[in-house]
């Protein structure tokens, strides 16, 4: 999976679709402003969160995407950055 961020205007591509922060904030709103990353906060928690609903189902998002955050997302550097992704099966 490859992921895209641009820093400037905190869009977010995954697998060269931009991801909207809609789908995410209907279950857990965290960030009202959208995605961020390169911190532990609510930005990164929206983005984590909608990074996770569009690979798994929603119950395995919900359980996994504050891990993932700290994991990933918070490691992200405070500009764009595009990486690739290889996601572990969770459960």
């Amino acid at each position: 999976m490859k992921i895209k961020g641009n820093w400037e205007t905190k869009e977010v591509w995954l697998d060269g679709k931009l991801l909207s922060p809609l789908k995410s904030q209907e279950i857990v709103n965290h960030s009202p402003d959208g995605f961020n990353w390169s911190y532990c906060g609510s930005g990164c928690s929206q983005l984590a969160l909608a990074i996770l609903l569009e690979v798994y189902d929603k119950e395995t998002a919900i359980k996994n995407y504050q891990e993932f955050k700290f994991d990933v997302i918070s490691t992200l550097p405070p500009s764009n950055f595009e990486i690739n992704l290889i996601l572990k099966q969770i459960k």
